[in-house]
């Protein structure tokens, strides 16, 4: 398996495409999906490749001067809990704190709601990120949940 940043905004969206419409218990609205493709041209991208196929993807977005966010992050579901999230997560932390962000923010959908949802508050959890607070951006039954982390040195 191989991390590595990609440039070319074609790639990036392909590469969303392919790991999001496999994920449609995450990524089920058709409007919010084609948002997170369609962002990504724009976006700093990891991407997991395995025999020289994309498994898994991640991108940032600047949400302040000293805060990125974790904007979108997906991989395939035959290579969930085999390591390739985390490793994703840690070329994207470096990236940027290499870049000076200071804090890396994710949002997902609050503990409690929906056990693939849970599962992912788990994984955010377990690379360290802390709950901040829930805000009803979203609706009432997809209450979203803000996670923050510190990157900085």
């Amino acid at each position: 398996m191989e991390i590595k940043q990609i440039i070319n905004t074609a790639e990036k969206q392909s590469i969303a495409r392919v790991i999001l419409e496999g994920l449609t218990e995450w990524f089920e609205v058709t409007e919010s999906r084609e948002s997170f493709i369609s962002e990504s041209a724009e976006q700093p991208m990891f991407a997991a490749f395995e025999d020289g196929e994309p498994v898994g993807f991640l991108c940032l977005k600047e949400t302040g001067r000293d805060t990125v966010e974790l904007a979108v992050m997906g991989v395939k579901k035959e290579f969930h809990r085999s390591g390739i999230g985390r490793e994703l997560f840690s070329a994207a932390r470096d990236y940027a704190s290499a870049d000076g962000y200071s804090f890396m923010q994710v949002k997902t959908v609050k503990m409690g709601m929906y056990e693939d949802y849970d599962r992912t508050n788990r994984f955010y959890l377990s690379l360290g990120f802390r709950e901040l607070e829930v805000l009803p951006i979203w609706d009432e039954v997809n209450p979203c949940q803000v996670y923050v982390m510190y990157i900085g040195e």
